[in-house]
């Protein structure tokens, strides 16, 4: 490997793990790099201001723990949320270029499909249904 380098990285698009979700539902794709100030700006603008009545916070791989991190800054902040709690696996695939190709031939992709953890949490002012799994009362 020590002659590739990645060239890019997908994820696999998948829908939100809960069901009846309103199609204005407000989802935070978190990231590696996202800055949680930013984040949780963003976040309580739309729970207070715009009055959002369920929002999702989502995120694979090394932004697992952001995310949890985000969301437990929301509860501690706004107090009598409902969450539900879906882990699951993504799919990442991975493009690498060989840099010494052979002179000549055809340069040289790896595609590497890897699976991270996962995880989606949904927040909300109003009940949730206490029977579904991953659900936590405030």
């Amino acid at each position: 490997m020590e002659n590739f380098r990645k060239v890019r990285t997908s994820e696999e698009e998948s829908p939100l793990p809960f069901p009846d979700l309103p199609p204005d539902v407000v989802e935070m794709k978190v990231k590696e790099g996202s800055k949680i100030r930013n984040l949780m700006n963003f976040a309580m603008a739309q729970m207070e201001l715009k009055g959002s009545r369920q929002i999702v916070f989502s995120g694979c791989g090394r932004a697992v723990t952001k995310t949890i991190t985000c969301v437990e800054i929301m509860k501690r902040k706004l107090g009598g949320l409902h969450q539900v709690t879906k882990v699951r696996y993504k799919t990442l695939l991975e493009v690498w270029e060989n840099q010494d190709p052979l002179p000549g031939g055809p340069a040289q992709n790896l595609t590497v499909h890897k699976n991270v953890p996962s995880i989606c949490i949904l927040l909300s002012p109003d009940p949730l249904d206490p029977n579904q799994t991953g659900y936590q009362p405030p």
